[in-house]
């Protein structure tokens, strides 16, 4: 069974998102996944081993709510708010991806070429997820933040890192979808 979402208006979703950032920015607190990430690994004990993990984890233990969230608000929005409708892609774009490989563009919310079982397990699956992990990775730690903390939190306070940061997530991906998935795919 497939699910596509209906994305809330934007007059829902924005104000929404504006009062989450203005109470963390009024209890002293940031917003991204990657500091969730970096807490698991300090609870799990990474410490020993980086001091980059040697913190007090319980100081930022809030953030494991955002992990609950998200676990939580997928299955809310998979069960309760998704619909049998299919992707709307450009023409164009459907074309682009067939040429590439991908038979089912935009039947789909995610290519099964790319995100089934046997792509996963496949010999280049596995690099192009290893690979993916360590840039992704490296890029998060030495940009000191993921798409989500300087997208949301960085821009909201008005951060220039983090303006410059998600100049380059643009670049990034535009670079990514334009010169590189051709040439993998």
């Amino acid at each position: 069974m497939q699910y596509i979402l209906n994305p809330w208006p934007w007059y829902v979703s924005g104000p929404l998102i504006a009062l989450v950032m203005a109470l963390l920015l009024y209890f002293g607190k940031t917003f991204g996944m990657s500091t969730n990430l970096r807490t698991f690994c300090a609870i799990g004990g990474a410490g020993k081993f980086a001091d980059f993990f040697k913190f007090r984890w319980r100081d930022q233990s809030w953030n494991l709510i955002v992990v609950a969230g998200a676990i939580i608000g997928g299955f809310i929005a998979t069960q309760y708010l998704s619909n049998d409708s299919i992707s709307d892609l450009n023409p164009t774009t459907v074309k682009e991806l067939q040429n590439m490989g991908f038979k089912n563009a935009g039947a789909t919310l995610v290519p099964n070429e790319m995100y089934n079982l046997e792509a996963l397990t496949s010999i280049k699956g596995l690099i192009l997820l290893i690979t993916g992990g360590l840039l992704v990775g490296f890029g998060t730690r030495y940009a000191g933040g993921c798409t989500s903390g300087h997208a949301i939190t960085g821009l909201s306070s008005l951060q220039k890192p983090s303006l410059i940061a998600v100049i380059g997530f643009f670049i990034g991906g535009l670079i990514m979808a334009n010169f590189i998935l051709p040439l993998i795919f």
